[in-house]
């Protein structure tokens, strides 16, 4: 594996990881309830984009499974840290249970959005760069992006918030995520050019 790669590889992992955990914060922007999340879970995509391109499509399917797994794992640990009263000397230990203890159902629809929708950009970015080859690379973000983010969105807000929130709240919270992440994918479109010496 090139230091290339693994820079990529390993920068996908993290702000998958640093995205689900921010997503855990909701504010408000423009009237909107946004979980603040947004914001750097779009670059995942194309950072997906780029390990395809320095790993190729096994390779790529390997780590995303990595990342929903290490999500899940650390899912999984804050709810047993959870478990265990907390000293009352301690603020930050009481507000843990209230901040990180995981709502599962908002977890395995986020997983599962965060699962399929990688896995579809991944189709979508292999089927682009075999007709087009190396040429138009942007247009492997762009096509690949533009199938994956309503897919990602659809499952996460249906899937987390159906049934809590009616369905104009749900519609909102989807239309405004889908022009972030599609605003964020669209500028970080350069980066498929990028080739950082080896």
């Amino acid at each position: 594996m090139t230091s290339v790669a693994l820079f990529v590889s390993l920068s996908y992992v993290a702000l998958q990881l640093i995205s689900n955990i921010s997503s855990i914060k909701v504010g408000f922007i423009f009237g909107y309830a946004v979980d603040m999340g947004v914001f750097l879970y779009p670059l995942t995509f194309t950072l997906r984009d780029l390990m395809h391109r320095e790993l190729g499509r096994e390779m790529t399917r390997k780590c995303i499974y990595f990342a929903v797994f290490l999500n899940l794992l650390m899912s999984g640990y804050f709810a047993f840290v959870a478990l265990f009263p907390s000293n009352p000397s301690s603020s930050a230990s009481v507000a843990f249970n209230d901040c990180l203890a995981p709502v599962w159902r908002i977890v395995a629809f986020s997983l599962l959005a965060q699962l399929v929708s990688e896995l579809v950009d991944t189709e979508v970015y292999h089927v682009y760069e075999k007709r087009f080859g190396e040429r138009r690379k942007w247009g492997r973000v762009f096509v690949s992006n533009t199938v994956s983010i309503p897919v990602d969105n659809a499952i996460f807000c249906v899937g987390a918030f159906a049934g809590t929130y009616g369905w104009d709240i749900i519609w909102q919270i989807f239309m405004f995520n889908f022009i972030v992440k599609y605003a964020i994918s669209l500028i970080s479109i350069p980066l498929i050019y990028l080739h950082i010496r080896r």
